[in-house]
């Protein structure tokens, strides 16, 4: 465990500062995920979206080619990397300095967007258990590596999940896996507690609750809330309807210490991290 939290990762020589919360915008290419909205397929529509996500101030683009919904089914790795090396490649040629994050659990996946396509980061939600070569293509390649928690996989992880003590168990979890990592040398690791990904709606908002105890381990947070199940089920609305939800519980994250916001709405998720840093700053200047 680091002792202070870490204010920087290095993404392929680009330093990000997370002394201000920064916003990673999500772009699927994937004709299943749970948001329709977030689905895009031709090069015009992936390169579109960049561009707006970027115009409106994502710190980081987010591409997967794997739906993570609950009950999605397996694809193979072909498929997968067809999609999401194609759209990295777009992406990275068009917007040169923009920093992107590939959303896979397949290590040779990982290994190929970040050495052949341009992408910067390491989205992997299933914290290593997905494929036993990540930690070590991680180790090679030295980006930063977003590891999140999740129990069992898409097709089970909603199967009556039980827990101890929600958050006790996922920092155990944590605490295994960040070892391997140091052990490795890797320093730029940020923790995403899965909300979402094997938890019930309880669960979810205990994790949104306690997520300051997260600090525990030094390392940056993120939080993906957007448009998620525990909004729409909760307020009996749609996915389409959970923007004004989404707003209230990445407020709730970011007062709790979320360091990153994983999020469709990026224009929304950026005045959001103003206005709450408007309000954590007020009084410090006198």
């Amino acid at each position: 465990m680091y002792q202070g939290k870490v204010r920087y990762i290095n993404a392929g020589g680009k330093l990000i500062d997370l002394e201000t919360p920064r916003v990673m915008g999500i772009i699927n290419v994937t004709p299943d995920s749970f948001y329709a909205s977030s689905r895009y397929s031709t090069d015009k529509d992936i390169l579109n979206t960049a561009k707006q996500m970027l115009e409106d101030g994502a710190d980081i683009i987010d591409v997967g080619g794997y739906s993570s919904r609950p009950g999605a089914k397996d694809i193979p790795i072909e498929e997968e990397g067809f999609r999401v090396l194609r759209a990295i490649r777009l992406i990275a040629n068009e917007f040169t300095n923009a920093v992107i994050s590939v959303d896979t659990f397949r290590a040779d996946i990982a290994k190929e967007a970040v050495i052949g396509c341009g992408a910067r980061i390491i989205n992997d939600i299933s914290g290593g258990d997905g494929d036993n070569k990540m930690f070590s293509t991680v180790e090679e390649l030295n980006v930063p590596y977003i590891l999140m928690h999740m129990k069992g996989d898409p097709r089970t992880m909603q199967n009556k999940p039980v827990y101890d003590d929600i958050v006790a168990d996922i920092l155990k979890w944590f605490g295994d896996r960040i070892f391997k990592l140091n052990s490795a040398g890797l320093k730029d690791i940020i923790i995403d507690p899965g909300l979402g990904f094997g938890k019930t709606i309880d669960h979810n908002f205990e994790l949104l609750r306690r997520l300051g105890d997260f600090s525990i381990t030094g390392l940056p947070v993120l939080v993906g809330i957007s448009r998620k199940s525990m909004i729409w089920k909760t307020l009996n609305i749609t996915a389409d309807e959970a923007l004004n939800g989404t707003t209230v519980l990445n407020s709730i994250a970011l007062l709790q210490g979320a360091d990153i916001l994983r999020v469709h709405d990026v224009k929304e998720a950026v005045e959001t991290v103003k206005l709450i840093g408007k309000v954590r700053n007020s009084g410090t200047k006198q």
